[in-house]
């Protein structure tokens, strides 16, 4: 019998664009972030991708202290690979973005392969009773643009690459995907790259099944055997373009940073809960869930190191 393939569940805790009003099960404070992580990883994520936030408002949080009351500990606490985001929000700086990766030196850290317009506000009609920086948070986006430059890019690169970080390449459109071959053929990226394909934002590609399989075929000529490719789709999209992702041989991220959802109509209660369901996708798809050592191992990734307090 043939041996059944390894995908890799990457689980995004929080992130920065849901905000704490749209679900009381959405991780806000360190403790929350903490036990949300852990349980993911216990059911089955091989990779914690992970963001802070402010203990008393819950807006997003990029500084060194804010990454120390959840860094060590989840470090501490499971045998996840954590992969450190430098996508921060979309309102900040590079510089500001790039500084909990720079310090703490983790195995993978998240870097956005280009530029683009990122639509929230339309969220604001989901979720009317919103007020203060959540609300300025949803509408600002009607005239933001994610900076993403090639001088941010190799910032990024520059400040965590010394230390032996690899990284998870969010390509949210076919562009993206050129960035990456580019910086690849200056040689400033090795293989095997970890192409995180982005589908559902406003502002990006969209989540249809066309969308899916031409970002594929892009990534697969682009980079070939040197690709370890990955999905994540915004909102209800999210287990429907998993499935399709497992289909072709590639591997799932999911979260409560991209959707708040357990299907339709179906408020997430958890992480963990997403964690499963993506779990027992792959299992009916004749597949099997990756370790974290598999992930480590198929991303080429370093040995774990002890987390530096701040």
């Amino acid at each position: 019998m043939a041996e059944r393939r390894p995908v890799i569940i990457t689980c995004a805790i929080t992130g920065a664009i849901h905000t704490p009003s749209m679900s009381p099960h959405l991780p806000a404070t360190a403790a929350d972030i903490f036990a949300s992580a852990t349980a993911a990883a216990e059911a089955g994520a091989a990779i914690l991708h992970l963001h802070a936030r402010d203990e008393e408002t819950g807006k997003p949080d990029q500084s060194v202290e804010g990454f120390a009351r959840i860094v060590p500990q989840i470090a501490g606490a499971t045998r996840a690979v954590l992969n450190l985001t430098t996508g921060g929000s979309p309102y900040m700086t590079v510089e500001e973005r790039v500084r909990p990766a720079a310090h703490f030196a983790p195995q993978l850290a998240s870097l956005n392969m280009g530029s683009m317009n990122m639509g929230l506000f339309p969220m604001l009609g989901r979720y009317p009773e919103i007020s203060g920086w959540e609300k300025d948070h949803l509408e600002g986006s009607r005239d933001l643009v994610f900076r993403n430059s090639y001088k941010d890019i190799a910032a990024v690169l520059d400040a965590c690459s010394g230390n032996g970080t690899r990284f998870e390449f969010e390509c949210y459109d076919t562009a993206h995907l050129y960035n990456l071959a580019w910086f690849a053929d200056q040689g400033l990226v090795k293989p095997p790259f970890f192409v995180q394909t982005v589908f559902g934002l406003l502002g990006g590609i969209g989540a249809h099944p066309d969308d899916v399989a031409h970002m594929r075929r892009t990534a697969l000529r682009l980079f070939g055997d040197d690709m370890v490719w990955s999905v994540l789709g915004a909102g209800a999209h999210q287990m429907k373009i998993a499935a399709q992702s497992i289909a072709g041989g590639g591997h799932v991220r999911v979260g409560l940073e991209d959707s708040l959802w357990s299907g339709p109509g179906e408020p997430a209660t958890s992480n963990a809960g997403q964690v499963r369901t993506a779990a027992a996708l792959i299992h009916a798809m004749g597949c099997r869930v990756a370790t974290p050592e598999e992930a480590a191992q198929l991303l080429d990734l370093r040995e774990r190191r002890e987390m530096p307090v701040a």
